[in-house]
């Protein structure tokens, strides 16, 4: 009996765990990243555009957390729902 409840406690921390990090990695990887297409590269290269490149490199990476910011919240909504079910 102790070995079982021992095997289900570890099974109920291991998704969590793998929530944790998941939800870590989600939201330190689009800081890390400075993104341009090809075409928007071609037109802001040179000395003249920093600002302006900047401001695109932001807007990028804006465009880039939106879809991160849904895929948390769904990840989370089945989970709770998952949870749910095991209740």
């Amino acid at each position: 009996m102790l070995s079982k409840l021992k095997k289900s406690k570890v099974k109920s921390q291991k998704p969590k765990v793998l929530f944790g990090i998941f939800l870590l990695s989600s939201f330190f990887f689009p800081f890390f990243s400075h993104a341009q297409c090809a075409m928007c590269r071609a037109a802001l290269e040179g000395d003249g555009n920093v600002a302006q490149a900047k401001a695109i490199n932001d807007g990028i990476v804006y465009l880039m957390i939106i879809p991160y910011i849904l895929v948390i919240v769904g990840g989370y909504a089945i989970y709770r729902i998952m949870r749910k079910k095991k209740k």
